[in-house]
């Protein structure tokens, strides 16, 4: 993580300001790369274990008129997290939009499971969106404003084989985003839970699925961005995205 640097937060206190986790590739760099694009004067605070990876992302949003800094952060770490938050916070303010983007997969049929594989899935998917918001949201709350987006997916509406512990912190997503929904509507927060198909990455190189199966990562970015553009009146509370040809 960068160190701390002097308070940013009365030069930019009207820009909005966008925290993501997972922000070094795909979805995560996509949806960046969305809002540096359509939203002028954004502030973006971009999470990932490689400050290094981010950096790239950083100066591509810089060049698309963003604000954009780095913070290397391991999501699943509550230590970690609460220190982002800490300097997020000083540098740049309370975010306005918090994206938990941050996850992973690993095809394991359940009996083929570990007790140690099922811990990552679940850490990486469900572990580091609860300890993101849980660092921040105080300050939402009193506040009274803010977006809060989970990264599900359709294996967090339905169970799909070889996915057992993908889909259990998938649920999990799903059903945290249900519960903050419901505790801080009236507080004035809106959370949305995001549930992509097969998205494109760099694990489908190779994988002989035609490139028509798949959706491309800006479609699923640019989602984000249509619901933060909303009325405040209006919350989309769930959206799913699947290739038009349907499931892989």
């Amino acid at each position: 993580m960068n160190n701390p640097r002097p308070s940013a937060k009365s030069a930019g206190e009207n820009k909005p300001l966008v925290l993501i986790t997972g922000a070094s590739q795909g979805i995560g760099e996509a949806i960046a790369q969305v809002f540096a694009r359509e939203l002028p004067g954004v502030r973006l605070a971009l999470v990932a274990r490689s400050e290094a990876k981010l950096a790239g992302v950083a100066q591509a949003c810089g060049g698309a008129g963003a604000e954009a800094d780095v913070f290397g952060c391991d999501v699943t770490d509550a230590g970690s997290v609460a220190r982002m938050a800490e300097v997020v916070t000083q540098r740049f303010g309370l975010p306005d939009v918090l994206i938990n983007n941050a996850g992973g997969f690993v095809p394991k049929k359940f009996a083929q499971t570990t007790v140690e594989d099922f811990d990552a899935m679940v850490a990486v998917n469900l572990r580091s969106a609860f300890l993101v918001t849980h660092a921040f949201l105080p300050a939402l709350l009193k506040r009274g404003s803010g977006d809060v987006f989970f990264m599900s997916s359709i294996a967090g509406l339905a169970a799909y084989p070889a996915s057992a512990a993908y889909t259990a912190a998938k649920f999990g997503v799903t059903g945290l985003a249900k519960a903050l929904r419901a505790e801080t509507r009236d507080a004035g927060l809106r959370v949305c839970c995001v549930h992509p198909g097969a998205t494109w990455s760099p694990s489908w190189s190779g994988s002989g699925v035609a490139p028509e199966r798949i959706m491309p990562t800006e479609d699923v970015a640019q989602a984000f961005y249509d619901v933060y553009r909303m009325s405040r009146r209006t919350v989309v509370e769930e959206i799913v995205l699947r290739p038009r040809l349907g499931d892989i």
